[in-house]
């Protein structure tokens, strides 16, 4: 079983930036995916970021060129670095691991981040 504790969401205004992070209960292998998943209120959820081995990684559309997702394998950490940030990017962000690109074992709990106008 691993936890995922995620962190660092809060209040910004729009333009601005935040850094999230999520650790691992214990050691994740390091060829496993990792990614962050977010979502707004009366909406799916939606894929924001994964990274995966030799630090390969994916963004969604809405946050390329934007966001940053990078992880530590030692500290068995991912993190999502969110530049620029719009109103639209409000929503309760949650972090995720798992052995396959599209199927997650496990979850965060989430955390939010609103930005205003």
């Amino acid at each position: 079983q691993v936890q995922l504790v995620e962190s660092g969401g809060g209040l910004v205004q729009a333009g601005g930036s935040l850094r999230l992070s999520c650790a691992a209960s214990r050691r994740t292998f390091s060829n496993y995916y990792m990614g962050w998943f977010r979502q707004a209120p009366g909406k799916e959820r939606e894929l924001a970021a994964i990274t995966w081995s030799g630090g390969s990684a994916y963004y969604g559309d809405s946050v390329k060129g934007r966001f940053t997702i990078s992880r530590d394998n030692p500290k068995n950490s991912v993190y999502l670095q969110m530049n620029s940030l719009k109103p639209e990017d409000t929503a309760v962000y949650y972090c995720a691991t798992g052995l396959k690109r599209y199927e997650y074992d496990y979850w965060g709990q989430g955390t939010q981040v609103t930005v205003s106008s």
